[in-house]
């Protein structure tokens, strides 16, 4: 529903007050902010026929911050009032001792936002998310008799921030979230198998809901659940793999991104960390994290900081350019923040983390690539990972696979997993497609207990002497 925007100096604190705290809590310490945020999230779940839940949330509070070297001192509350301000700052002072810090340049103010202080569900009643979740029922089950089991999901989320810097700046930003969720479990000859699919993205949730939309996501569900019912089991070995367009992206993010962070490659825990100026991929892989790009989940208007983001480039021509940096790890390195300093909520302290990042397109035909593999997998979807960001090494299940032999796609493979380091992949990048494409907006990361939303994206990739670990005899 529309509601007036977020304004905690007119609803909750007197801003001079705060500002007065704020500066009281960073005194001697190097860096600090308040932040302050209001959000609310719906959640419907059908699950076989039956509305399984719905959930709605609503909240508000504040993070208050004190850096000093590399220590943080951080206290939140949902009480947004000057005594719990003055309560949360006892808390922070802790980290900054007697103080002898020098404080960080003041982030850049953005004043604008995005998008409307507006419920991305506005105009679309309780009432009408239910049926449609019951049109996606009946059309999936109407569609193919091997159906047994339909699982669609709608979610909507808005988040409004505020940070005060102790310098007097303010920065705000509003960030709605609209998704949608369908899995499709068909079964044939007592063989039951999935298939899932949906998105979405800082978008109204009516666009999701137009039946053309709802009604081809549905069908690709099915599609995958129909080609993993005829799956054969996956081979194992070291072979060549290409990877589709889009959300196998998640490799990159997961295998490569993570080791840019700035945290990371500060403490040297990355493969990455030492690297900045040298080959590290390729020639002609690039990586770019960038949080401006319109309408993707991984977008926002400034970091959780203040700072605004950035089209940011790490990899440029297989040559490490640059990492993801918040503020305080900047500082530690002589850099500057990239706009990469993000939290879950008031809750949580910020730290580097992803955008949306992904591999600009090469030259390459994708058809072309193909049918260059004499001897591997096309891998187009993925599900869960394992990656250790010390060493790069990464484990990742494949949703939907097929084996290729000369060039010809062959039958869909069930069971695969690819297996190997996010360094030496970027090494074996043999042929990079021109048909770069993001994710459809499904993306969440999770770094040291906190979750924010990203978009991922890649064009079709060849990589050469990834070990594929399979199911077959």
């Amino acid at each position: 529903m529309s509601r007036a925007a977020f304004d905690p100096f007119a609803q909750h604190l007197d801003r001079d007050a705060a500002l007065a705290v704020l500066r009281d809590t960073v005194a001697g310490a190097d860096d600090g902010e308040l932040f302050m945020e209001r959000s609310l999230s719906e959640t419907l779940v059908l699950d076989d026929g039956r509305l399984r839940s719905a959930g709605y949330a609503a909240g508000e509070g504040f993070g208050l911050r004190a850096v000093r070297g590399g220590t943080t001192g951080y206290a939140h509350s949902t009480e947004i009032s000057l005594p719990a301000l003055r309560r949360a700052s006892e808390t922070a002072r802790l980290a900054v001792g007697a103080g002898g810090g020098i404080a960080a340049e003041a982030a850049p103010m953005r004043p604008v936002t995005m998008y409307p202080a507006i419920d991305p569900a506005e105009g679309v009643s309780f009432a009408q998310r239910v049926a449609v979740l019951r049109d996606i029922d009946a059309y999936a089950r109407a569609a193919d008799p091997r159906v047994v089991q339909v699982t669609a999901a709608i979610s909507t989320s808005l988040q409004e921030v505020a940070i005060l810097r102790p310098e007097g700046g303010l920065a705000t930003d509003i960030r709605p979230m609209a998704r949608l969720s369908i899995t499709v479990i068909a079964e044939n000859n007592d063989r039951r198998e999935s298939g899932s699919t949906g998105g979405g993205g800082r978008m109204p949730l009516a666009d999701l809901l137009e039946p053309a939309h709802w009604r081809a996501q549905v069908d690709e569900a099915l599609r995958i659940a129909l080609v993993n019912l005829r799956a054969v089991p996956a081979p194992a070995g070291v072979m060549d793999v290409v990877l589709g367009p889009g959300w196998p992206g998640i490799l990159l993010h997961e295998a490569v991104g993570h080791g840019l962070e700035g945290d990371f490659n500060r403490k040297q825990a990355s493969a990455f960390a030492g690297l900045m100026g040298q080959r590290v991929a390729a020639p002609g892989v690039t990586v770019v994290d960038d949080g401006t790009i319109p309408g993707r989940r991984g977008s926002i208007a400034i970091d959780d900081e203040g700072t605004p983001p950035a089209r940011n480039v790490l990899i440029e021509d297989g040559i490490l350019v640059g990492y993801l940096q918040d503020r305080m790890n900047a500082r530690l390195m002589g850099v500057a923040p990239t706009g990469n300093g993000r939290r879950e909520s008031f809750a949580h302290a910020p730290m580097p983390r992803m955008t949306n990042t992904y591999m600009p397109g090469g030259n390459a035909d994708p058809a072309a690539i193909l049918a260059d593999l004499r001897d591997g997998i096309y891998a187009v979807g993925f599900g869960g990972g394992q990656v250790d960001i010390t060493n790069g090494k990464f484990v990742f299940s494949c949703t939907e696979a097929y084996r290729v032999k000369n060039g010809v796609v062959g039958d869909p493979i069930r069971g695969a997993t690819l297996i190997g380091d996010g360094a030496s992949a970027l090494k074996q990048v043999r042929a990079i497609g021109n048909d770069m494409a993001l994710d459809p907006g499904i993306g969440n990361c999770g770094k040291q207990g906190q979750w924010v939303p990203v978009g991922v994206g890649q064009p079709t990739l060849m990589i050469g002497g990834l070990t594929v670990g399979g199911s077959a005899a």
